[in-house]
């Protein structure tokens, strides 16, 4: 594998997420309400979407079969939708097959994530954020809600519309075969929140296969995460010149906006020496790693070796 694609690298994530992540979706949503989680297409995107939204906050899910970030968002979002116990309804759309939707919310990278209450879209994050933001996230949409007056909660009665948690089931056994049993400690350390554990299970496979390209992903993936856990955007004009820098280009990174991400950080490489120039470097290698072809990386590639020779 040593020509890993940016989707692979990413997907490390995914994988090691996707497996107890859709159990506990499939769990929730058993007991949830009916109509929590529901698939929407252009025909059914009034009644499900907009006059929905004028009793409860509907989170639209813009995803597509190829993501694998999307695989590792969605079932959080479904497990959450069924923890909220219908006090938001989470639609679901596959951009791929319902591509006026995407273009009306004009969608860039997937998975993006959009609220809707009275019928006014509200943007609230792209990328596969980790389960504690995402539900961060939803409480403050909820207030927002409910100053509106928006503050309904789905009954039992609402028609159920089949989800991804339902849906992919039949293809969990064919998840379980990529799943690759050397980096079991990695994804059990993931799933626990636990980027410090990972990286070590990461690290303990390349010492054993220092080549191994996915363990050098995963160190690399496991690195942003820890990062930016818990970090407010907002609170980077805090910080000073060099180290906004590479905030910035973290959390460019977490929502795969390459080109963004490889300025900022290329940025420091240049204006730096030393320690501070090796560790802003080592950061623009993490995200060659987990870009992989995106059409970016050429012109990153000949960025740093500009700011570096």
């Amino acid at each position: 594998m040593a020509n890993i694609s940016a989707r692979g690298a990413v997907d490390l994530g995914a994988l090691a997420t996707a497996r107890q992540n859709q159990q506990k979706a499939e769990q929730a949503l058993a007991s949830a309400p009916a109509g929590v989680v529901v698939d929407v297409t252009t025909e059914s995107f009034q009644a499900d979407v907009i006059d929905r939204s004028m009793t409860v906050p509907v989170v639209i899910d813009l995803w597509a079969e190829w993501c694998g970030p999307c695989k590792q968002l969605s079932p959080i979002l479904e497990r959450l939708a069924a923890e909220y116990a219908g006090r938001w309804v989470l639609a679901k759309v596959d951009i791929d097959a319902e591509q006026q939707i995407g273009a009306a919310f004009k969608v860039q990278s997937i998975p993006a994530v959009f609220a809707v209450i009275k019928g006014q879209p509200v943007p609230m994050f792209q990328g596969a954020l980790p389960e504690a933001q995402v539900r961060q996230i939803l409480d403050e949409l909820l207030k927002v809600a409910a100053e509106q007056g928006v503050d309904g909660v789905v009954s039992d009665q609402t028609t159920p519309v089949e989800s991804s948690a339902a849906s992919e089931a039949d293809t969990d056994d064919s998840d379980e075969a990529l799943l690759d049993p050397r980096f079991e400690a990695a994804y059990e350390a993931i799933e626990a929140g636990d980027w410090a554990g990972a990286a070590a299970a990461y690290r303990a496979v390349l010492a054993a296969e220092p080549g191994d390209v996915d363990a050098q992903a995963g160190v690399a993936l496991v690195g942003l995460y820890s990062r930016t856990d818990g970090i407010e955007e907002s609170s980077i004009g805090s910080l000073d010149e060099d180290a906004a820098a590479l905030l910035t280009a973290d959390f460019a990174a977490m929502r795969q906006e390459w080109p963004a991400a490889f300025a900022a950080a290329i940025g420091v490489v240049r204006r730096t020496s030393g320690d501070e120039r090796e560790a802003a470097r080592s950061r623009v290698l993490d995200y060659f790693l987990l870009a992989g072809d995106d059409p970016s990386v050429p012109a990153a590639r000949s960025g740093l070796a500009s700011a570096l020779f």
